[in-house]
Parts: C-alpha cells; structure tokens; sequence
C-alpha cells in the first residue's frame, strides 16, 4: 500500500528567468543557510518542477539549497507548445543557462551542482558540456540515454516503433500531445525531433546547437552521481551505463535503489517523488563528499 503524500512544503522562493527570445519562467528556490551546497534541478520530460518540492525541501533541511527550473512550455512558463511556437534541445540549453545566471545574481559566489531526474539528466549533461565551468558536479536520478539498443529484448522494437509514431503525431499535429499519447506532456515537436534522434543513433547532435556535445561530454572532469532505481522500466542498466559512458573523466559514484526502501515496496521511474528520502539521502551524502 503505498503510503501518503506528505503535507506540501512551503512554498519556496522563486526568481522570475527571462532567457532573452521572449520566453520567461518561475525558477523555485529551496533556500539552506550559507554556505552550503547548492543544486540546480532538471525535471523529467513533461513534469512541471512543483512535482519536485518534496524532494527539494528534504534536501534543503539536510542544508542543501535547491533551484527548480521549469521547462519551456511548462507550468508557469510563457511559452505553450503549438504549431506556431516550437523550440528543440537548443533552446531549452539556453534556458537553463539563463536560469544559472540568474542563480549567480541571487547567490553570489556560491557553488552549484546540476542534476536531473530522466531527460533532465540528459540535458543537465549537455548543459555541463556547454559550460563546464559553471558546475562543480553532475547527479542523475533516474535517468539514461534513450538509445534503442540498450533496452532489452522486445523493448527494442516498441521503442523504435514509437519514435517513429511520435514523429508523424508531432508532424501532423504541430507539436506533441503527450497528455493524450500517454507519454510525457504537451510537448514542442523539436524537443521530440531531438529527442528521437538521439534515440536512434545513440549520440547527441541536437539541431541548432553550437558545440560539439560528444566531444565536449568526453572532456568534462568532475565529481559525478548516478541513481538508479531497479524497477524503472523506462532506464535499464544498459540505458544509464550509455551515458555514464559518455562522460568517461567524471569520478563516478553510483546507487541503486530498490523497492524495498519504499513503503510502496517499487522502486519506480516516478514513484520516487511521492517518497523522495531515499533519493536525497544518496544526494545529500554525495554532495556533502564533494564540497
């Protein structure tokens, strides 16, 4: 029986973001007293970032602060996916640089990680590949490269098949409506084009983008965190090890964590954020190491 969500957290602090092409976004803050660690937090493709509270409020009363970005199209963003309003990996790169401008105004001097949870992680790593500079680690919590090949048996063939369906949905609708397809949210059709490349082939050559992510992923040295949860269907080992591959000068820490730590008893892709102290207890331990 899986136990009940706790009262919500007050509500934390928020910066408004503008990232300079009109777009603007509330970034939710979980403020610890300096000068502890800090974390800028990618949600999961389609989760709007209050999904995150929980997990960013157990975190800050282990003294770490957390910043929550909200994606383009997301919640409280100005931007909603449509025919006429498409963006890809490019843009939301760029949001995500604005956001940890705006984290440097606000808390000047501090040293932030990044981190995500499923394509957030995939994109907190494009993110360090473009501004290494800017973070002193990477974490991932249920998160891996959606690459075909290293999902198991029959996976294989409905992954394949369902890149190619969210194509012709994103084409013939203007974007992706996720909400109905029973994956992720509403959704920009560049974001899936980017997405489904990279699921195809393996690597990361989002459109538009002005670096080479590949071979910037293989210069990156920094403290790294993968959590994997082992009833996720969505991130086999295989899945997350392509990744962590990519980056092959972090110093890696890994965990996974199963279902017996949740009263629920599954260690799932989402069921986490309903009961996140497992998660921030590897989190909190990690980045406490490498202050």
């Amino acid at each position: 029986m899986t136990a009940p969500l706790p009262a919500p957290p007050a509500a934390p602090e928020s910066l408004r973001v503008a990232t300079g092409d009109g777009h603007d976004a509330p970034l939710q803050i979980v403020s610890a007293p300096d000068p502890g660690p800090a974390l800028l937090w990618l949600p999961a493709m389609g989760v709007p970032a209050r999904k995150y509270r929980h997990f960013a409020a157990a975190l800050g009363e282990r003294g770490c602060t957390v910043a929550l970005h909200e994606w383009r199209g997301q919640d409280g963003s100005n931007r909603r996916a449509a025919r006429d309003c498409d963006w890809g990996y490019a843009e939301l790169l760029r949001d995500i640089a604005a956001s940890r401008a705006a984290l440097e105004t606000a808390f000047p001097g501090r040293r932030w990680t990044i981190g995500g949870h499923s394509l957030g992680g995939q994109l907190a790593a494009l993110a360090l590949a473009r501004d290494p500079s800017d973070y002193a680690g990477y974490a991932l919590v249920g998160s891996g490269h959606p690459w075909w090949r290293t999902f198991p048996g029959w996976h294989k063939a409905v992954l394949l098949s369902a890149i190619g369906w969210f194509r012709a949905v994103s084409a013939v609708c203007g974007y992706f409506p996720g909400e109905r397809a029973g994956f992720a949210g509403r959704e920009a059709r560049g974001v899936m084009r980017d997405w489904a490349a990279s699921a195809v082939d393996g690597s990361y050559r989002p459109a538009r983008i002005d670096f080479d992510a590949e071979a910037r992923l293989r210069e990156v040295a920094l403290p790294g965190l993968a959590v994997r949860l082992t009833g996720d269907r969505y991130v086999p080992r295989a899945s997350l090890d392509h990744l962590v591959n990519k980056l092959p000068l972090l110093h890696w820490q890994r965990a996974d964590i199963g279902g017996a730590e949740f009263s629920g008893g599954r260690a799932g892709h989402f069921e986490w954020l309903r009961e996140p102290a497992p998660v921030v207890r590897r989190v909190a331990e990690w980045i406490d190491g490498i202050r």
